[in-house]
């Protein structure tokens, strides 16, 4: 890669309320931090939608409504939907959302796992709403749902139905040969945005001999039809993005992966966080590419095309 693509995923369904003040709620909290991200940086806004009172993670396309065109107007960042959605979301409660905004850019998880974020209650005293420990503690007995007849609906109905590409989010080496499998049916085409996603409880653990592991599978399986991404959770993002700058790939951040800036010391902004990791790269003599260079190295159909 000649510039490295810096996403940056704003608010998530994996952290809660109660874990940080700086964890953008409203819709004008997801819109304003977008903003600042694409601001400070990145090429890719990556989006979940919450409750604007409780900040539970919710599918209404009505409150994505509220920020998405916000966004449009106010940066030229490609803007990148969830279809993992959140815990306890129906498959088509979890597309509502994106078939109706038909971005240019959406996740797709690949493949079902279980999906355990429980030990993040243990940290925390003081709950600021009812659903939020339940939440998390529930996730013990939870499988994340992604089948093959999942993935072969969602990616005909917004890829080949919308136009639109995928973040294909891959929590494992089984994930990787699951992407494979999708490509050799012709449910998508290259080039594939290839997430690789590390440190959360149910997928691949955060080593760096995991890290090569991952990259050279990807490799082996897609050969020069891929792009590749890299993003870890909690205390593993900026060493772990780092790396996969080093070796050739592009990175993710934002408080949807991690709370920190540094050790012990919690980030103010998604965007604090993306400047920080362009900081590293731009001292490692690499070059961060524009939102219009990150359209022509994954193929998007262009800002012009969504549907909000």
């Amino acid at each position: 890669m000649s510039k490295v693509i810096i996403s940056c995923a704003i608010t998530g369904a994996i952290h809660t309320p109660s874990m940080s003040d700086a964890l953008p709620i409203t819709p004008d909290e997801i819109a304003r931090a977008s903003i600042e991200a694409a601001e400070a940086g990145a090429a890719i806004i990556h989006l979940h939608a919450r409750d604007a009172v409780t900040g539970e993670p919710t599918p209404s396309p009505a409150v994505f409504d509220q920020f998405l065109p916000v966004i449009k107007q106010s940066t030229d960042a490609v803007i990148n939907i969830t279809t993992g959605g959140g815990l306890n979301m129906t498959v088509a409660q979890r597309l509502e959302a994106p078939l109706k905004a038909k971005p240019e850019m959406c996740s797709l998880n690949m493949g079902s796992m279980n999906f355990n974020i429980s030990a993040a209650a243990a940290k925390i005293k003081t709950w600021k709403h009812a659903w939020e420990k339940p939440y998390l503690e529930n996730t013990t007995n939870f499988i994340f749902r992604n089948t093959f007849a999942d993935l072969e609906s969602i990616t005909d109905q917004l890829g080949k139905g919308c136009g639109t590409k995928f973040e294909f989010e891959c929590y494992d080496i089984g994930h990787l040969y699951n992407l494979a499998h999708c490509a050799d049916k012709g449910w998508i085409e290259p080039p594939f945005f290839v997430q690789s996603i590390f440190g959360i409880t149910g997928g691949i653990g955060p080593d760096i001999s995991n890290l090569v592991f991952m990259r050279e599978t990807a490799n082996k399986l897609f050969g020069t039809d891929y792009v590749w991404s890299v993003l870890a959770a909690g205390r593993h993002q900026m060493s772990f993005c780092t790396m996969a700058g080093i070796m050739g790939g592009n990175v993710r951040v934002g408080l949807e992966d991690s709370l920190y800036i540094g050790k012990g010391k919690m980030a103010t902004s998604n965007a604090q966080q993306v400047a920080k990791i362009r900081r590293i790269l731009e001292d490692l003599s690499l070059e961060i590419a524009t939102p219009a260079e990150a359209r022509e190295i994954l193929k998007l159909k262009g800002g012009d095309m969504v549907g909000f």
